[in-house]
């Protein structure tokens, strides 16, 4: 196979993974952040760094570089990694225009629905990487990493009396 061809098979394989892929890892100079996204002419889109919006990644930078990590869709392992060119596209933009509307189709849960893209404009960055390199090869260890500090917390277990007081209280009625 020619590098022309092997070339052309890579940037198949990050355009459908990516494509299909729900979540990316993006990495710029911090820890890796699970973003979503849209593919849209022949780069990924991602809105983020606003209020109500996703975090995105310490150190992305206009004109930097960023390493992204598609996962499997289904089973939720690697697929394939990649170096992108970081580009912040320009609130109103026809380019940022065009962005907007794919990633507003894909927006899930958005409070202002409505008025979505008006505040995106005003307090948020929208993200066009663009593939450059392929890393082909498989990783040599484990890439997990722990947890990024976050507001959420997780369920607590049910307090032990909590079952026979909410008894007491039906036997009384």
């Amino acid at each position: 196979m020619t590098d022309a061809a092997a070339d052309l098979l890579e940037r198949a394989l990050v355009e459908e993974a990516t494509r299909k892929s729900g979540l990316i890892w993006v990495r710029a100079s911090g820890p890796a952040r699970a973003l979503w996204h849209v593919w849209h002419e022949g780069a990924a889109h991602l809105v983020g760094g606003g209020p109500g919006e996703q975090p995105l990644p310490e150190g992305l930078a206009d004109g930097g570089r960023a390493g992204v990590t598609v996962r499997s869709k289904d089973k939720g392992g690697r697929i394939v990694a990649w170096t992108g060119a970081v580009r912040f596209l320009a609130p109103r933009s026809e380019e940022w225009e065009a962005a907007v509307a794919e990633l507003k189709g894909k927006r899930l849960n958005a409070p202002d629905a409505e008025r979505m893209t008006q505040r995106w404009a005003r307090e948020c960055t929208v993200v066009r990487l663009t593939p450059e390199t392929v890393d082909a090869g498989l990783p040599d260890g484990s890439l997990a990493a722990a947890p990024l500090p976050s507001p959420a917390t997780t369920r607590r277990p049910v307090p032990a009396a909590l079952p026979r007081l909410l008894l007491k209280r039906r036997r009384r009625r």
